[in-house]
């Protein structure tokens, strides 16, 4: 069991994958959700930036993709059947994207009801595909960060934000370093901050100086974490 552990732990801590490019510009796609676009008709992630860019140039209607060129969605219904057409084709971020929006039910980008059921269905789809982003959504619904559906599990929460974190879901990573500091880990939250403060997580950074204020870390792992932000 202890080599086990170990293993896992190696595993846990390696540096993720770098992020993601923009198909278009090549650019590293942003840390924040609000910095990229999902394209519901070829699905595709693209910054907003050149997602602007399409419009600003007046090569097309606002809604023509500027990758595929597609027409776009003409109503709220096409766009909803755009994504569920992706998912078909198993299409983990559609699963995700839609598996949200069920969640909450017409606050996000595609207009479905609420239904915790179709939400949880599909998030599950999608981890299992290796959706990171779907493992930090489950693991913020069995915590009861947020969402509905399920009952609150702390080991299931933890073993969803442990996938998300390695597969490079850097908000994940933040709150189980988070969660370990709380239990008294503070080795193990630092490893889990120090990771994400590479990949510029803000929230990440101002953890360890609060850390550093109530003398739980160093100074020289706060300077560490200050030069290792970018």
């Amino acid at each position: 069991k202890k080599r086990a552990a170990e293993i896992f732990d190696e595993a846990l801590f390696k540096q993720p994958p770098p992020r993601a490019e923009c198909p278009i510009c090549f650019l590293r796609l942003p840390l924040e959700p609000s910095g990229m676009r999902y394209q519901a008709c070829c699905g595709k992630i693209i910054c907003c930036g050149c997602a602007y860019a399409n419009v600003i140039a007046k090569r097309s209607i606002l809604q023509i993709c500027p990758f595929c060129r597609d027409a776009g969605a003409t109503s709220e219904d096409d766009l909803v059947e755009k994504i569920k057409k992706r998912v078909e084709v198993g299409d983990a971020t559609a699963m995700h994207n839609l598996g949200c929006s069920y969640l909450v039910g017409g606050d996000r980008e595609f207009d479905v009801p609420q239904d915790s059921n179709k939400a949880l269905e599909l998030l599950h789809q999608a981890a299992k595909l290796g959706c990171a982003e779907s493992h930090c959504s489950l693991g913020d619904m069995y915590f009861k960060v947020k969402g509905e559906g399920v009952e609150k599990d702390v080991k299931k929460g933890k073993y969803h934000w442990e996938q998300a974190a390695m597969g490079g879901n850097e908000a994940s990573r933040y709150n189980l370093g988070i969660f370990e500091g709380k239990a008294g880990n503070v080795g193990r939250a630092m490893k889990h901050l120090m990771i994400s403060v590479e990949f510029g997580h803000d929230n990440s950074l101002k953890a360890i100086q609060e850390m550093f204020s109530m003398g739980a870390v160093t100074k020289d792992d706060f300077e560490k974490a200050l030069r290792a932000h970018k």
